[in-house]
């Protein structure tokens, strides 16, 4: 055991080894400290995380899926940035999917076990009907979730590009991935509790690939949302701001309109340049 590596994820760190004796303020401060170094460590991986976007956007473009895999806080980060595609950029929800250890329970309930099973990795891909049009996208904070090693080697197998996102180097997963994003990001304030910086940066990766992507793919207008689903009165009256300003008309103008084309964005830019 003494000899065993240790990932720099499971690393005690040597600035918040006293944490336990720390007042409130001074437990905020050593995180927040912390946190600090988390965009850092991300930007040294832009190279890699801009061809992950030019990557995957050449995949949808030819009718290819996004398919995020992992367990624990990673899973669930995939899982919650595949939610949030639909609604912000309108795509279909086959287009980005997340998977997680353990299922979708595994969301709101803790299933370590499941990060254990290989096999279920590659099981969880096929019953996607997964193929060498998609991409994998493997995230495990350690690099080395098995879960995870078995859906990136199943997507091998079949052609399909592999990425990785970890946050220790020389890992299990960057050896498997054909592209591997890693933002190290140090020892946690609690030793081994990747929910902290690690989750963190992998937050970071993902939310700049998604919109890196979308963008890429044509659903945005400049910096606008003009995909997005007026499921609710936030959504609806940003609709309207977004008509209004882009085609420089009053909101009353623009909500009218709106409601006109079935409350779709596009629709009303497309009417107001026929009228140029």
């Amino acid at each position: 055991m003494t000899n065993e590596y240790i990932p720099v994820t499971e690393q005690k760190n040597e600035r918040s080894i006293n944490i336990d004796k720390m007042s409130p303020y001074e437990i905020a401060r050593i995180i927040n400290e912390e946190d600090k170094t988390v965009p850092y460590a991300v930007e040294r991986e832009l190279d890699k995380i801009a061809k992950a976007i030019e990557i995957i956007a050449n995949a949808l473009r030819n009718s290819g899926r996004l398919i995020y895999i992992g367990s624990g806080t990673s899973g669930r980060l995939g899982v919650i940035d595949a939610a949030e595609c639909p609604p912000t950029f309108g795509v279909d929800h086959e287009m980005v999917q997340g998977l997680i250890a353990g299922g979708i329970e595994s969301m709101v309930k803790a299933c370590e076990s499941a990060e254990d099973n290989y096999e279920q990795g590659a099981e969880d891909l096929k019953q996607l009907g997964f193929c060498e049009r998609d991409v994998c996208f493997g995230i495990t904070a350690s690099g080395s979730t098995k879960y995870v090693l078995g859906a990136v080697d199943y997507a091998n197998k079949v052609g399909a590009y592999t990425i990785g996102l970890c946050c220790n180097e020389n890992t299990e997963l960057s050896r498997k991935a054909k592209l591997t994003i890693a933002p190290i990001v140090g020892p946690e304030v609690i030793a081994g509790s990747t929910r902290m910086k690690a989750a963190s940066a992998q937050k970071l990766v993902l939310t700049t690939i998604s919109t890196g992507v979308m963008v890429c793919i044509g659903r945005t207008y400049g910096n606008r949302m003009v995909f997005l689903k007026t499921t609710n009165n936030k959504l609806f009256n940003r609709a309207v701001r977004t008509v209004a300003e882009i085609g420089k008309i009053s909101c009353e103008e623009a909500e009218k309109l709106l409601i006109e084309c079935n409350e779709d964005i596009n629709r009303c830019l497309e009417k107001l340049e026929g009228c140029d």
